[in-house]
């Protein structure tokens, strides 16, 4: 689907190369990271350093992914301003501060590298949060699975470009491409996809997760919360994932190469 994919804009440099003792100057094409700042109903909710394209689409699906919003019908509008500030106006009756209470430990600056230094535990913050276990049992094919995963690498042409973004992308279960987006940040790459999903008004039940970057307990969570159950990566799970797979229901897939898969929880899913 060529709508999906949000090529981030060239930013070249001039450096030196050093190889085999021999040096030359080059130029060549970066990775651009650029700040993103999200206010709702007028109140600073966070600011995010991205790469420059699905800009909105980033913001939708870190509100949702957050639990900050429940659905697209939560929002009223999202209004661009200027110098990368998007303001989002809920419906009224929501209880904005009760959300942003409840949501207060990721109330912050998203670094592209590694999300948020959290001083919540994983366990106490899913605790906090109660967010109820996925339902959907749809089976995936193992092999459909994997090739998804592997395939991001030809899908991401900013990374070829570049070396500098990962990438994600959501599948369904007959390995049919729904949406997929690059960032410098792996938790933006799986916002964008998200949001991109919810934009077009798609279903994210009965859909697999792929992505680039490692699996942590944030990552694993953003798919829970919206019902998807399965996610995968070229990458390995870390506890915090894969315990908060295990607590919501997620079956959590990693080192998908070749035709390996190494699978952490709820294999029943898959069909091998």
């Amino acid at each position: 689907m060529s709508g999906s994919i949000g090529i981030v804009k060239d930013y070249e440099v001039t450096f030196v190369h050093l190889y085999t003792k021999e040096v030359e100057s080059r130029r060549d094409v970066v990775a651009v990271e650029e700040p993103l700042h999200i206010f709702v109903n007028g109140e600073h909710y966070a600011s995010i350093l991205c790469s420059p394209a699905n800009r909105e689409a980033l913001v939708l699906g870190n509100i949702v992914s957050e639990g900050l919003i429940h659905s697209l019908e939560d929002v009223r509008e999202i209004q661009v301003g200027a110098e990368g500030v998007f303001y989002v106006t809920l419906k009224e009756g929501i209880d904005v501060s009760k959300r942003l209470e409840v949501s207060a430990s990721f109330k912050r600056l998203i670094l592209s590298s590694c999300g948020v230094a959290d001083p919540w535990p994983m366990s106490k913050l899913i605790d906090r949060i109660h967010v109820p276990k996925v339902a959907d049992m749809t089976r995936f094919d193992a092999n459909v699975v994997g090739e998804g995963a592997r395939g991001l690498n030809v899908l991401a042409s900013t990374f070829r470009k570049t070396g500098g973004v990962h990438a994600a992308a959501l599948y369904n279960a007959q390995g049919g491409l729904v949406a997929f987006a690059e960032d410098v940040g792996r938790h933006n790459a799986v916002d964008k996809v998200l949001g991109l999903t919810l934009q077009r008004r798609q279903a994210l039940t009965g859909n697999f997760l792929a992505l680039t970057g490692r699996m942590t307990g944030d990552i694993v969570l953003k798919a829970a919360r919206l019902g998807v159950s399965l996610v995968v990566s070229i990458s390995a799970g870390i506890n915090s994932g894969i315990d908060v797979a295990i607590r919501t229901g997620v079956t959590l897939v990693g080192f998908a190469r070749g035709d390996r898969l190494t699978i952490y929880s709820f294999p029943e899913r898959l069909v091998l």
